[in-house]
């Protein structure tokens, strides 16, 4: 069956359908949750909201674009509706300095490591953190999703690169510490 009879069958509330396309882009959801979420339990939690939005959102697509790109969507703003709800955002004025660039000596740090270090940022640092490095969101762009303004996904993203900077550091730190 192709994509565009799964949806079709999935706008029209088929169970069998909608556990199909679940199978089919499940993995993929799973790590955009995981990469926002605190950790596996909320990830898991955050993939079966996405899924619900997903299923009644779905006679809203019109096969414009692609459809992938769409569920992702869905994906990270249901996620970020969430944390809107926590209101984990705090206001901060515009006229804030530009980014403050935090640079790291060169490590050898896997994506592993990094996204387990991401995900212990405090929410707000967390989440803006993922939108403009790892999803190439513009802050006027993660301003508008996060209902913030611009100064402050600025701030957000400064603090978090010195936050994870620390805690790279931190751990090098550690290691040196250890082989003593």
């Amino acid at each position: 069956m192709s994509l565009e009879e799964l949806i079709n069958r999935c706008k029209d509330r088929d169970r069998k359908a909608q556990e199909q396309l679940y199978r089919l882009f499940s993995s993929k959801l799973y790590s955009i949750c995981l990469k926002y979420s605190r950790n596996q339990t909320e990830a898991e939690d955050n993939l079966q909201d996405s899924f619900l939005a997903i299923f009644d959102k779905i006679g809203k697509y019109h096969f414009k674009g692609s459809f992938e790109g769409w569920i992702r969507r869905v994906t990270v703003n249901t996620v970020l509706q969430k944390y809107r709800k926590e209101k984990v955002f705090n206001i901060v004025p515009d006229d804030i300095e530009d980014e403050i660039e935090v640079e790291i000596e060169e490590e050898d740090i896997s994506l592993d490591y990094l996204l387990s270090l991401i995900q212990k940022l405090p929410d707000k640092y967390r989440l803006t953190f993922n939108l403009y490095v790892l999803d190439g969101y513009s802050h006027k762009e993660i301003s508008e999703m996060l209902g913030v303004s611009e100064g402050t996904s600025k701030s957000n993203l400064s603090r978090s690169r010195t936050i994870l900077k620390s805690y790279i550091e931190e751990d090098l730190n550690k290691k040196k510490v250890k082989s003593l």
